[in-house]
């Protein structure tokens, strides 16, 4: 066992395949020894999971859930627990995916196609504070997707659901009773929003939005 294996003592797994999440905390136990593992099938169980003691102090998240789109989930965990570092682990492997999903605020991403030594690898780049993303993959490489991702990751926890409902369509109105808020309070995080994201609009902000979802990370051609 390494030493930075031990940093991690208790992990979350967020996989809504019950087979590759076995194996994942399988992998995670034989590289990391007594790690506790707990796993959520979705982001919303994983958030429940995450208002509850203990902490964990790893996540390791597949971007395809059934409820989000894209790097909403990253985004989302990062808001609402940016302490706990998250290792993204997926089947979606296009660069600029996982650019963005840095630039989201991930600590590293693995393939769900590498092996265990990948695994091994990361962890011990985490437990050590460093990054890390498959070979051959430039982080700082130039990319418009990242730069937005990287500025929607900058919003709060309730920017980040105050854009969310914006791209539902919802008029200030809605948003403020169903966030049980001043009206006027969400015309000031609607303000804030546009501030970070470097937009002018409403409606700008939404196509900012968009650019964390997985059709914008599909290769052309």
């Amino acid at each position: 066992m390494t030493a930075s294996a031990q940093t991690f003592a208790h992990a979350l797994i967020i996989e809504d395949h019950p087979l590759f999440c076995d194996a994942l905390a399988l992998t995670l136990r034989g590289i990391a020894g007594n790690i506790a593992v707990d796993t959520a099938h979705s982001l919303g169980a994983a958030l429940e999971r995450l208002e509850r003691a203990p902490q964990p102090d790893l996540v390791l998240l597949d971007l395809d859930l059934p409820d989000v789109d894209g790097l909403d989930g990253l985004l989302r965990l990062r808001a609402t627990h940016p302490e706990v570092p998250v290792l993204v682990v997926s089947s979606m492997a296009e660069p600029r995916l996982i650019r963005a999903a840095l630039a989201a605020g991930a600590a590293g991403f693995v393939p769900k196609h590498a092996g265990r030594d990948s695994v091994r690898a990361a962890l011990d780049a985490l437990g050590h504070g460093r990054t890390w993303l498959p070979e051959g993959i430039a982080a700082d490489e130039a990319d418009a997707s990242a730069e937005s991702v990287a500025r929607l990751a900058q919003l709060t926890r309730q920017q980040a659901r105050i854009l969310e409902l914006l791209c539902q369509g919802r008029l200030n109105k809605q948003i403020a009773w169903e966030l049980s808020i001043a009206e006027t309070t969400v015309k000031a995080h609607v303000t804030a929003i546009m501030r970070k994201l470097g937009v002018q609009s409403r409606t700008q902000a939404v196509l900012i939005a968009q650019q964390a979802r997985f059709t914008s990370f599909v290769p052309e051609g």
